[in-house]
């Protein structure tokens, strides 16, 4: 299956670490002006690396509409820091700013054709695919001027209004850890 830009999102629910269902799409009424949604996991080294980057964005670009979802879909089985347990610590521990999902079965993670950790997707009020990559181009670079670049960029325009000027940035990341 292919996710690709200008798709409508496959629809989900996935129960965040406090138990709490988070759907999309969401309901019309309350459909934000933009969604995020990030397949990530708890022990990627690149993931790591962009959390507090991502959690900023995360921080600034909610009060201005747009809504957040962190999903692990990992094999917790063969990546035991990948449980639903971990799940819960890490989100506790790094005051994780958005709701974190399970997505045991990789459901949702087939239906988005997610590639690596992280592998970002924008979805605009419709929640049509507008935007999908890496948060910046150097997970490593812990500088002032890293910020997710890439990312703020595109929800920029987003929620301005318009279609990012670049549709889709390069992944860097861990794969996926597909069930067997």
């Amino acid at each position: 299956m292919s996710f690709e830009i200008g798709d409508a999102v496959p629809p989900f629910t996935l129960s965040d670490t406090k138990g709490v269902e988070h759907t999309l799409p969401a309901d019309p009424a309350d459909a934000p002006q933009a969604t995020v949604v990030i397949v990530m996991c708890n022990h990627c080294p690149f993931v790591q690396a962009w959390n507090p980057r991502v959690a900023k964005v995360a921080e600034e670009y909610a009060p201005r509409g747009v809504r957040f979802l962190s999903i692990n879909s990992n094999d917790a089985t063969r990546f035991p820091a990948d449980s639903f347990d971990r799940m819960v610590q890490f989100a506790r521990d790094q005051s994780w700013p958005m709701p974190y999902l399970h997505d045991p079965e990789q459901d949702v993670a087939r239906a988005l054709d997610a590639q690596v950790t992280p592998h970002i997707f924008i979805l605009d009020a419709d929640h049509t695919l507008v935007w999908t990559g890496a948060p910046d181009d150097d997970p490593g670079d812990d500088s002032e001027e890293a910020n997710a670049g890439w990312l703020r960029e595109a929800l920029d325009s987003v929620t301005a209004g318009c279609r990012p000027a670049v549709e889709q940035r390069p992944l860097r990341g861990c794969s996926v850890k597909w069930l067997r």
